[in-house]
This record gives C-alpha cells, structure tokens and sequence, in this order.
C-alpha cells in the first residue's frame, strides 16, 4: 500500500519529517552577508540539491563559504569552475577530505546572525502562507527592509 502526498505539498517547498512540516530557506549572501538571493525546499530536501540554483547566481569573488549540508563533488566542481575557492567543511563520511580553513569559516557566523535576523519576523519563522511564492515574496521583503534599506 502506498501512502500518498497530500496534492501541492512538493510544488510548495513543504517536506515531511519526525518533526512535522518544514521549510528550508536557503540564501546566496554578498561579501557584506546581505542577502543576494532565496531559494525554498522543503525540509526533507538535500541542501546541496539547492546549490545548483543558487550558484547561477553567484557574484564576483575569490572564496565560497558554505554548510556541511552543502559538501558534494558536484556542488564542488560548480564552484571551481567558475573560478571561486569553496570553504566548505567535509562531512565526516568522507574519504577524501579536501582543503579548508577554520580561520576562515569563521566568517560565516555573519550568514547566521543573518539567518537569526530574518527569523526575528514571526512570519518568516513560522510560515503561516501557504503557497511558496507567497512566503518567498515575504523573505525578500523582510531581508530588503533589514538589510538594503
């Protein structure tokens, strides 16, 4: 027996998990953490199956930071390719670890306080919209009040 979705749940960046019905946002940040770009998955969702969409919109730079949930060969190799240095920590599974620096991700805490800002809207923390682009026209007008303006 197949259990079945409910209709629109993946269209909407909803996932199911133990903890209930979550969202992920994720964001592409300039080198001042303002926030350049969102892209939505539900919370079941690989993060670096979002990478691919986030990185087209990658501005000039030397260095990538990025999460754990972002080390993949692919995510890698994109980054490479468009000549940027990824920081990005290896997961523990990994036989090959490549190059990082600790020091340098230590910047990154910046991509959080702005994660923390943006969460400070109850809206955003909670998603009560229930359409994607709803909530994602949400997210780019509380982080263009917070941070652009």
């Amino acid at each position: 027996m197949r259990r079945q979705r409910k209709r629109g749940e993946i269209s909407q960046a909803v996932g199911r998990s133990r903890g209930g019905r979550t969202t992920k946002i994720h964001a592409l940040t300039d080198c001042f953490w303002r926030p350049i770009a969102f892209y939505l998955t539900g919370g079941n969702v690989a993060d670096c199956t979002a990478a691919d969409a986030l990185l087209d919109r990658l501005p000039e730079t030397d260095i990538l930071h990025g999460d754990k949930g972002y080390d993949s060969n692919a995510v890698r190799r994109k980054i490479e390719e468009r000549g940027v240095a990824p920081n990005i920590p290896p997961k523990v599974n990994r036989r090959w670890k490549p190059c990082f620096s600790p020091a340098l991700y230590r910047d990154r805490n910046a991509i959080e306080r702005m994660f923390g800002r943006l969460k400070d809207f109850r809206r955003i923390a909670t998603r009560y919209d229930k359409l994607a682009r709803n909530f994602l026209s949400a997210v780019c007008l509380v982080a263009t009040v917070c941070f652009w303006l």
